[in-house]
Parts: C-alpha cells; sequence; structure tokens
C-alpha cells in the first residue's frame, strides 16, 4: 500500500517506531537511524532483569527496517542525516526539539532545506508549553499525566501501571494517521508540513468519550467495582466453570429482555426494581447478584449459545495466552508470521487482496550503514570515516 514512500526514523522506545513499523508493514521502505549505543529497547530484557536472546518487543515495532548507526552529535553523522533524509518523503522522530536543534535537525531546518519533507514529531506533551522538552514515556504521559489511569482504576484503588507500550501502540495509530493526512495534503499542494503528536494529546483522546463528559458538565462518574456499576447489565459475570463473561447491553431498553430470557429469568423484566433504566441503577447490586447467581448456574459453553440466540453483545474475558489460541483472532489477522517461522503482534489493519508474506526480521545495529551511506555517494573511505 505505501509502496514509493520512504521513512527516515531517528527515533527510540516504542511510539515513534511503532509508527514507521506500521508504515514497514504496509510498504514504506523504513530506515532506522541509531546512535552508536542503539536503540534502548534493544536491551529490554536486560534491563529488567533477563537475560532472554530474543526480543520479540523490539521485533515487533523494527521488522522490515534497514538500520544505520550515525553519531548525530558529531558533525559529519549530522551532515550524513540530513543527506538521507533530501531523500526521504517523512522524517520521524521523537528525539526531544532542544536535541535536535543543536545537531540542526530541527522542523524549521530541515523543512527550509526540503519544502517537500514531511516532517514528525512525536514527543510526549507537544513542541510547545513550558514542559515540551521535558521526557515523557507513555506510563507518564499517556497514562497518569492524560488521566487514563485515573479513570481505569476502580474507585479507591491505588495507582498501577499500564502494560508495556499499551499507550505507545495507540500514539503509534495516531501518528501514522497523521502522516498520512500530511502524505495526502502534499498530493495536492506539493508541499510538506510539521506534523506534531504527544502521548498526552492521545491519552486525552483516547478518553475522549469520559473527557467530553467531564468538560461538559464539570464532574464524572468513577469507574466502579461490579456491584456498584452505573450500569449494571455492562458487567462481568462468571459461570459455573469458572469463565468470567464480559456483557454488554446497548443502548436503550432493547437488550434487557434479552439477557434476562438468556439467563432463564424472563419474570425480571416485570420486576418493578428492574423495570427502567433508573431503576436498575437503583438496585445495582441487587440485580448484579440475581445475574450472579443465574450465570453461576450455567456452564460457559451454555451461557455463550444462549446469549448468542439472543443476538446480545458479549465476549470471553482473555488472557492474552488465551488471545493467542482464539481461532477468531487469527481468522482476523491479528497475527503475522515472520522470516524465522514465529509468529508476531500484526499491524492494526488488513488489506484483501495483498498477500501476506512473512516479516522480514528488525535489522541488528548498524547492519545497513554501509549499502545505505554508499547510495548517497559516500566513498568507502568516507564511510569508514564516519565510523563511531
Amino acid at each position: 500500500m505505501l509502496r514509493d514512500l520512504k521513512v527516515v526514523e531517528l527515533a527510540t522506545y516504542i511510539a515513534a517506531p511503532g509508527a514507521a513499523g506500521i508504515m514497514a508493514d504496509w510498504g514504506a521502505e523504513v530506515i532506522k537511524v541509531e546512535s552508536p549505543e542503539g536503540d534502548p529497547m534493544r536491551r529490554f530484557f536486560e534491563t529488567i532483569g533477563s537475560d532472554h536472546a530474543a526480543n520479540p518487543i523490539f521485533e515487533l515495532d523494527n521488522r522490515g527496517k534497514r538500520g544505520i548507526v550515525l553519531d548525530i552529535r558529531a558533525p559529519g553523522g549530522a551532515e550524513a542525516l540530513k543527506r538521507l533524509v533530501a531523500t526521504a518523503d517523512i522524517f520521524l522522530t521523537n528525539v526531544r526539539p532542544a536535541a535536535l536543534r543543536r545537531a540542526g535537525l530541527d522542523h524549521e531546518t530541515l523543512r527550509t532545506a526540503f519544502p517537500r519533507l514531511i516532517y514528525c514529531s512525536l514527543t510526549g506533551y507537544g513542541l510547545t508549553g513550558p514542559d515540551a522538552d521535558k521526557p515523557g514515556m507513555d506510563v507518564a504521559a499517556f497514562w497518569s499525566r492524560a488521566g487514563v489511569g485515573a479513570l481505569t482504576a476502580p474507585k479507591g484503588a491505588e495507582p498501577f501501571p499500564i502494560r508495556t507500550g499499551m499507550g505507545d501502540h495507540v500514539t503509534s495509530l495516531a501518528t501514522v494517521s497523521a502522516i498520512l493526512a500530511a502524505v495526502h495534503e502534499r498530493h495536492r499542494t506539493g508541499v510538506g508540513r510539521l506534523v506534531e503528536t504527544s502521548l498526552l494529546r492521545t491519552g486525552a483522546y483516547a478518553i475522549g468519550s469520559d473527557l467530553a463528559i467531564q468538560l461538559h458538565f464539570g464532574k464524572l462518574a468513577s469507574t466502579r467495582p461490579r456491584r456498584e456499576a452505573v450500569q449494571p447489565l455492562a458487567n462481568f459475570f462468571q459461570t459455573k466453570d469458572g469463565r468470567w463473561i464480559c456483557l454488554l447491553a446497548r443502548q436503550g431498553a432493547t437488550d434487557w429482555p434479552r439477557i434476562a430470557a438468556a439467563v432463564g429469568r424472563p419474570e425480571l423484566v416485570d420486576d418493578p426494581r428492574f423495570s427502567g433504566a433508573r431503576a436498575r441503577r437503583e438496585n445495582t447490586a441487587a440485580l448484579v447478584d440475581i445475574l450472579d447467581a443465574a450465570f453461576g448456574a450455567m456452564d460457559y459453553a451454555t451461557a455463550a449459545a444462549a446469549l448468542d440466540a439472543g443476538d446480545i453483545t458479549w465476549a470471553p474475558w482473555q488472557t492474552p495466552r488465551d488471545l493467542v489460541e482464539d481461532p477468531q483472532a487469527h481468522a482476523a489477522g491479528c497475527f503475522v508470521e515472520t522470516l524465522d517461522g514465529r509468529r508476531s503482534p500484526a499491524a492494526p489493519a488488513r488489506f484483501p487482496g495483498i498477500e501476506e508474506r512473512p516479516r522480514a526480521p528488525a535489522p541488528s545495529l548498524g547492519a545497513d550503514t554501509a549499502a545505505v551511506l554508499a547510495e548517497l555517494g559516500y566513498s568507502p573511505e568516507e564511510i569508514e570515516a564516519l565510523r563511531p
């Protein structure tokens, strides 16, 4: 889909490499530029005290890219990167603005030199404001500061961290969409632009429905335990064989009679405690207890069949271990094969009619440095001189 689009990535960790990784999966040529020390994510398992030789986290976000090493703190390295950017459609970076300015790789400098360039800056907190140069990871900027964590935690719970890269990958999606919007604009105008995404802004959008309520009414209901749920039918129930079911009633009154019938309690519809949404909300604990007993008398297969017969929205509560064995996840294309015969999470879209081929591995540190510099016209002697 993105054949002939060239991306130069000067980025570390997950969010920006993840965005470039999606574009690589979709056919773009992506050249990953690393410092002599390499992207810290290469050492993820070492950092957490593990000695795993494989690194599936790094592979996910960097598969299919070419990799070069340049020291942009040195004049020769910064100049080589500029020569590379001159051949690119997109420059994607999560390096903080002050460091980019010192190397002459800031937006103003590069866009002046290369007017067609789409320059994408992904930061923790944006390019303006008092915290523009503050470091930001997804647990800090997306989860904590944007309010995603506080909204997710049940009322009264202590703060807890987001799982690895979750906020980063949401921001990767936002970044890809923003870049491709700029690509479309350039088709019309012939001119590139600055594209700015941040973990903070993406986090705010991710909780946008609740944030819209906060902005309009000035207050917001907290996330509550099952027996205190604002909408008791949007809840979780356990079957007698220990499986949990996520039940989700759609808007309006359509689903309540179907749910009551599915659990073998059709008379509940006429119970004045549960006759309308307000009544059910006022009697949440009682209704949850009744549904707990009803689901607890059914095994998972029976409950699943009854809910499906009623065309009710529900899903099993699954772990990642369950997901990788879920036949629907395979049918939906949630996983791709890599050239070493393993499975990896797929990019979040499918293009029917395009053959799904095994993905090439992530490059080893500096694997393509000599080849890429030679393509830019550097002689063997000049390439050797640029080695850190």
